[in-house]
């Protein structure tokens, strides 16, 4: 057994702790800590390893002492006491000041903390560059899980449905039909293989643009090739007036949190998103690329990425600053096959932009169904909710009445009295019309505000009744679609009575068109176009042939120039609108200090020489005044 060495420590007032230690080796250990506390005031000797307790007098009690202690409140610190051959490095009797170096590495304790110092901001700085490796590796992952098979958000918006009850009236009779599942089912467009091939991403090398009115069918294409493929490759985003919104947005599709659930913050200089919504998508859509570059070595073939309804930017410098951002990477990613990018709007200034730079863009133009397939799709639409074939006769005078646009169709397939729910769409529409672009005989000067409220595209201004010269303008571009519309209705009736058509079977009638510079001409302002075609109220495709947005705006503005008088109106407020704005170019001539019986003549002459005025003695305008007047 290795022998033991009793250690005693002399302190006045101090129970010291008796330690017994077994021999160490000098070169173990120089110094050790002893942690004293205070308590009872006890004498110590040194020759005595332990102090004796005094013994109490006979007769008092075993537990009283013979003389009562003061009593001390026990309080414990540390102190650094130097004890040769016990205390291990850095310890409080330590070389150093403090010996605050946990080893001693040197005979330095400078040069210890110094290196320990360098040690702790190194290992500091490694962790940092993994994490920021890893972040960027975790960022990357995240985008290409969201182009994984199996759930896409959109995808699963547009595949639920909700269970409704239809709406009953006081006699306890529905209006519409309940049925669960998508309609889309039941229809496929001719345009549908097209776009299959595009969202599947079986068309490398380009970018595509499907460009359609409102509920003409885009959306519903695109969301069926999606849940053919499980939206594996491809993810859809929904375009936003507010660049803040839109850059949440693609953050959402993507699946990229823009750097905000970095842990990086405290070693930047700046805010990420201090400069902008631009530089925050410029930033999803790099790291997009090199999501797209790793993907397309794997599966083959190009990843697909779908902005919806981009005409819901603004028509200003920002909204265009973006869609020359979307259309750069579209055509760079177009060229190296990487990724496909599919824009889809329902007007036609996104188009007429990006037209201007796009050399890889291809545009397919959606239309309103013709004759037969808008009765075939109203057929298997009504036997989906009614289980009951319909009256030929009453769905070819509802396609005539509606026409071939798939909303219409749907809409007007689950009313129980289909008749009724489309004599109420058309005059529901008609009454839409009126106040965007009703007439007012008697207007007043606020006319002349239209101007300020186009250049500043404030809709809420224009669908001002009061704004006439852009309704008058307006109605003269519908009356000529309704005037070709009739001439093709009289055509049609010489060609029955001329045995050329059977009355059985007769092809639908086209809606009107006109090209786009006649449109100008018509209407006598370029500028008032665009924004018939941001309300609704016509359509422009990629020929630039302007029509009637749908058969109903068309019927409905047949209804409105049919009523007795709306020609005189029309000219009445045109009449009206010429004489406000040659009141506003009018100047008024004020003349003072004129005396009862002065006169005042004017002359103009058309030689080219100036304008006079005499005043009573026939003294010219233009001469020098000497205080006369």
């Amino acid at each position: 057994m290795a022998s033991l060495r009793r250690l005693v420590l002399p302190a006045a007032g101090r129970n010291v702790h008796v330690i017994s230690l077994p021999h160490l080796p000098k070169s173990s250990c120089s110094t050790r800590t002893l942690l004293t506390t205070r308590s009872v005031h006890t004498p110590t000797n040194d020759s005595e390893p332990t102090p004796s307790k005094p013994k109490p007098k006979p007769g008092l009690p075993h537990h009283i002492s013979q003389h009562p202690t003061p009593r001390h409140e026990v309080q414990e610190r540390s102190e650094h006491l130097s004890v040769p051959g016990f205390n291990p490095p850095g310890g409080g009797g330590g070389p150093g000041p403090g010996g605050s170096s946990v080893f001693q590495l040197t005979r330095s304790p400078l040069f210890d903390a110094a290196l320990t110092t360098i040690v702790g901001i190194g290992m500091v700085f490694a962790g940092g560059i993994a994490y920021v490796k890893w972040y960027k590796k975790n960022v990357l992952d995240k985008i290409e899980e969201a182009f994984a098979g199996g759930y896409d958000p959109a995808l699963e918006l547009a595949k639920q449905h909700t269970h409704k009850e239809p709406i009953e009236d006081l006699n306890g009779d529905s209006h519409e039909f309940h049925t669960s599942g998508s309609w889309t089912a039941e229809l496929r467009r001719s345009e549908q293989d097209l776009v299959d091939a595009i969202v599947h991403g079986r068309e490398p090398g380009h970018y595509f643009m499907l460009l359609g009115p409102k509920g003409s069918g885009k959306g519903t294409m695109v969301f069926q090739s999606m849940s053919d493929i499980q939206a594996e490759g491809v993810s859809f985003c929904d375009a936003h007036p507010d660049l803040e919104v839109f850059r949440l947005r693609l953050g959402k599709a993507l699946n990229f949190e823009f750097f905000e659930d970095s842990q990086t913050g405290l070693f930047q200089r700046r805010d990420p998103r201090e400069g902008g919504p631009g530089l925050d998508i410029e930033r999803a859509l790099n790291k997009l690329e090199k999501v797209a570059l790793r993907a397309c070595r794997k599966r083959g073939k190009p990843l697909v990425l779908i902005i919806n309804n981009i005409h819901h930017f603004k028509n200003d410098e920002d909204g265009r600053a973006t869609l020359l951002q979307l259309q750069q990477k579209a055509e760079s990613w177009a060229a190296s096959g990487i990724l496909t990018m599919v824009f889809s709007s329902d007007d036609f200034w996104p188009y007429h932009f990006m037209r201007r730079t796009g050399s890889r863009m291809h545009t397919i133009s959606m239309y309103d169904l013709d004759k037969r397939e808008a009765m075939h799709a109203l057929r298997r639409f009504r036997m989906s909710v009614s289980r009951r074939a319909a009256d030929p006769k009453l769905l070819e005078e509802i396609v005539h009445m509606v026409g071939g646009r798939l909303s219409y169709l749907n809409r007007v397939a689950r009313a129980k009295d289909m008749k009724q729910m489309a004599d109420h769409i058309l005059k529901v529409e008609k009454e839409w019309l009126l106040s965007q672009i009703g007439l007012i005989a008697d207007c007043d000067d606020d006319v002349m505000d239209e101007v300020g409220s186009l250049i500043s595209r404030d809709i809420s201004q224009l669908m001002n009744p009061a704004k006439q010269k852009w309704s008058s303008c307006s109605w003269l571009l519908l009356q000529e679609f309704v005037k070709q519309h009739r001439q093709q209705e009289e055509e049609r009736e010489k060609a029955i009575k001329a045995g050329e058509l059977d009355p059985e079977n007769l092809p639908d009638l086209p809606l009107p068109t006109v090209s786009y510079g006649q449109a100008r001409q018509i209407m006598t302002r370029a500028d008032f176009i665009e924004e018939l075609d941001h309300l609704n109220i016509i359509a422009i495709d990629i020929d630039h042939d302007v029509r009637p947005d749908s058969m109903l705006i068309l019927h409905a503005a047949q209804a409105v120039c049919a009523e007795e008088g709306f020609d005189e109106l029309l000219e009445g407020v045109r009449e009206r609108i010429d004489e406000i704005e040659s009141l506003h170019r009018t100047r008024e001539l004020t003349f003072k200090d004129l005396e009862k019986g002065d006169k005042v003549n004017l002359s103009v002459d058309k030689s080219g020489s100036a304008s006079s005025m005499t005043s009573g003695g026939s003294r010219r305008f233009d001469q020098v005044d000497d205080g006369d007047n």
